[in-house]
């Protein structure tokens, strides 16, 4: 079920058709949590409820609809919550350097480093698992793309292989691309959200990686106009 609807008349914004509400979502901070007994729900705040086909969006402790009456029974229900209460995204990026870029031919094999990179928009990096459609993952935005700062790799003691990003950087702060264009060389690029590590990297790469990473693994991106990427590019 689309909840585009509802996510605009709590937020004011509305994400494109194109884009998952999840993803959109993520972009700024923000993810769909569901109620387990919506029926039953009480929140003091504003929520999202399923009735029938409708969208509906509710009120109150107890909870009521805000605009129209309930077209019948609540299926299911969605507060959007902040992912990190105390996380806030940096606003000025700079400009930084391509320090390495690494790809792995297919999903889950071992990444290595290459001078430069062929990226193709709407793709990915030629020999790259993703730009061949061969990645873990996948459906939506920001699988084209990861980018993370070997500031933050070196402080942890992490070898950049290990994080499976493919372009590591030096000097620009990451997460303030998010949401906005870039380029890397001569390639643009579009930031989506922050590329946080998860249990799959912790099973590909061995224990330990998931905890210091949270906030520090880099960015998904998107690219949007093709080139060559190479060592030494800078990143604006």
């Amino acid at each position: 079920m689309d909840v585009r609807d509802g996510v605009e008349r709590i937020l004011g914004e509305r994400p494109s058709d194109d884009m998952p509400v999840g993803q959109w979502l993520a972009e700024r901070n923000l993810g769909l949590v569901p109620i387990a007994d919506p029926a039953s729900f009480s929140w003091p705040g504003y929520w999202l409820a399923r009735a029938g086909d409708e969208n509906v969006l509710m009120y109150g402790s107890p909870s009521g609809p805000v605009d129209r009456e309930l077209p019948g029974p609540i299926d299911e229900g969605w507060v959007i919550a902040r992912l990190d209460l105390e996380y806030v995204r940096p606003s000025d990026p700079g400009s930084g350097v391509v320090e390495a870029i690494l790809v792995a031919p297919e999903a889950e094999a071992q990444l290595h480093r290459v001078q430069s990179a062929v990226a193709v928009a709407g793709r990915g990096l030629e020999g790259d698992r993703y730009g061949e459609g061969r990645g873990t993952f996948g459906g939506g935005v920001g699988y084209e793309l990861t980018v993370v700062d070997a500031d933050a790799l070196d402080e942890l003691g992490i070898e950049w292989e290990r994080a499976r990003r493919n372009v590591v950087t030096r000097g620009i702060e990451l997460q303030a691309l998010v949401g906005k264009r870039f380029r890397i060389g001569g390639v643009e690029c579009i930031g989506r959200r922050l590329a946080e590590p998860c249990a799959h990297l912790e099973r590909v790469e061995g224990k330990g990686l998931m905890r210091p990473l949270v906030h520090r693994a880099g960015i998904r991106a998107d690219i949007l106009s093709g080139g060559t990427i190479a060592v030494g590019d800078a990143i604006l």
